[in-house]
């Protein structure tokens, strides 16, 4: 059997991944338009509130991914305010 951990790592490591192709499409294209902005200011606050989740009750897995993950939305959100 898994340990809890290791299917939280994958987890976390699966859903902060995906957020790749759009911060690079974004870099490349230096365009923005087909994103919500709203949409990713909604993710980006729960992100952190998990995030916070993850330091209060010290699951790393939870703050690796969550930490990753808050960086990329919001490279997403600065190129939104950049080009958007």
């Amino acid at each position: 059997m898994l340990p809890p951990s290791f299917i939280g790592y994958v987890a976390g490591t699966l859903t902060t991944v995906s957020f790749l192709p759009q911060v690079v499409k974004c870099l490349k294209t230096k365009s923005t338009s087909d994103i919500s902005g709203a949409m990713y200011v909604i993710f980006e606050t729960g992100v952190l509130l998990w995030l916070i989740y993850g330091l209060l009750t010290a699951d790393l897995p939870i703050i690796v991914a969550n930490s990753v993950t808050a960086s990329l939305a919001a490279a997403v959100l600065l190129q939104k305010a950049r080009y958007g």
